[in-house]
């Protein structure tokens, strides 16, 4: 692979995350307090807390291919509430972290192993593809979600 390549695969990828951001800005946008922090079922997540948990992993894992430490509280994402405005500034700060590391990707950090929090090394290009997939099963469940939320009697 050549820089050029891994170019053209960055962007592509950016591209496809860009596009989850804004379906999931599509979900949020307009929701209430109430409506974004409801839980379907006792151990089941809250819309609010799958955005920010979805834009956590995101985070760690593309600054994990460019070998830059991240302090992540996973925990706390799974405790959160929030409202529409704090989910859509996580969606916009998303979205200038994405294009500030994909253009920085080199190759190496793309096809050699890396690090990421207590989790065998892997190509970088693996962590971006399994990630996007983490946040597309996510972007499901949180329109889910809403139509179990929208059913309710």
């Amino acid at each position: 692979m050549d820089q050029d390549s891994a170019t053209m695969i960055a962007s592509t990828v950016g591209a496809l995350y860009h596009n989850v951001h804004d379906k999931l800005r599509e979900q949020v946008r307009g929701l209430d307090h109430g409506t974004l922090n409801w839980s379907p079922l006792p151990k089941a997540n809250s819309i609010a807390v799958l955005v920010t948990h979805t834009l956590g992993s995101e985070r760690e894992m593309i600054r994990s291919l460019r070998m830059i430490a991240t302090e992540r509280d996973r925990e706390s994402e799974f405790k959160v509430e929030a409202d529409a405005a704090d989910l859509l500034a996580l969606l916009d700060q998303a979205d200038k972290d994405l294009v500030e590391h994909l253009a920085a990707l080199t190759v190496a950090d793309l096809i050699e192993p890396r690090p990421r929090g207590d989790r065998p090394p892997r190509p970088g290009i693996e962590w971006l593809l399994s990630n996007y997939g983490h946040a597309r099963e996510h972007l499901a469940q949180i329109e889910l979600t809403k139509q179990i939320y929208d059913s309710r009697t």
